[in-house]
């Protein structure tokens, strides 16, 4: 049996006319005869009874004529469901997010992802750090990462997305609120709040590298894990902290912010599995980086 088969038999049911059925189908009235006796030797029963004028149901028509319609709207949802799925219009993506990011980006991105692909299961996770989302990557709890540049990305496809400037967040009433730009040399007796170390955050090898360049002892007052309690602190007189600047869109009363001149800035990046063709993640990722350029 296939499903042609159920297709011819639910034209002649609905059509009761062998010749109407055929015009519906396209196709000649022999054929579509045969056809039908032929499913009906494959089930061993009558479906129909004929007559020179008109076409009726046997009860056991009847009966297979509502599984019939059932099967093919089964098969027509489900080739519906593959297309919306190849055009990336259904499906679930999980989206992780460095601080700063989380901040800046993410509110407009998953606002715009769940306007534009409302049949998309979504998910997002805020205030993680560049490693923990190249693990998460690998262990597919992860399908799109926003996260800072990584020396060990194997097995990962990196994108651009951004590069930010440096900021340095300080309290209020801290004698270089006022100054237009510092230099890292500036920080050289300032107890310094940073993101956690030991291979944990991309932010802390960064400032290490900031202070080692310029010939300074980095004084560590505080290690944090997320964006939010790092600009706290600062808030609460801790430190000062070195952040990329969408890090002062959290506008925490008490914190300023000062560029910090003389360093390159910090690259933010889009990382997925290498080979992951998902159509919902091309499409979030395309959107991710028009967000960022804006």
């Amino acid at each position: 049996m296939e499903l042609r088969h159920l297709r011819y038999f639910v034209a002649v049911a609905e059509q009761r006319h062998f010749g109407r059925a055929a015009e519906r189908l396209h196709m000649a009235q022999p054929p579509l005869s045969q056809q039908i006796r032929q499913l009906e030797a494959e089930l061993g029963v009558t479906l129909l009874t004929r007559t020179t004028r008109r076409v009726d149901l046997t009860p056991a028509g009847v009966v297979y004529l509502d599984r019939a319609r059932e099967i093919l709207a089964a098969v027509d949802d489900a080739g519906e469901v593959a297309r919306r799925t190849a055009a990336g219009r259904t499906g679930r993506l999980m989206v992780g997010c460095v601080g700063s990011a989380t901040y800046s980006l993410l509110p407009a991105l998953a606002k715009a992802l769940r306007s534009e692909l409302p049949e998309v299961e979504f998910g997002f996770r805020g205030e993680m750090l560049s490693p923990e989302q190249v693990t998460a990557l690998h262990e597919e709890k992860l399908d799109l990462a926003v996260l800072r540049r990584l020396p060990d990305t194997a097995g990962l496809s990196v994108r651009d997305v951004r590069r930010e400037r440096l900021l340095v967040a300080m309290p209020q009433e801290h004698r270089f609120a006022a100054r237009k730009r510092l230099r890292v040399a500036d920080l050289a007796e300032e107890g310094v709040i940073i993101h956690a170390g030991g291979g944990r955050s991309a932010m802390n090898s960064l400032i290490q590298d900031l202070f080692t360049e310029a010939g300074l002892e980095l004084t560590v007052v505080h290690e944090v894990a997320e964006t939010s309690t790092l600009v706290t602190f600062v808030a609460a007189g801790l430190g000062v902290a070195v952040v990329p600047e969408p890090t002062s869109v959290l506008h925490v009363p008490g914190v300023v912010y000062v560029p910090l001149a003389g360093t390159p800035g910090v690259d933010l990046v889009a990382a997925t599995r290498e080979g992951d063709a998902n159509p919902v993640l091309a499409r979030a990722l395309a959107r991710l980086v028009e967000i960022a350029s804006t």
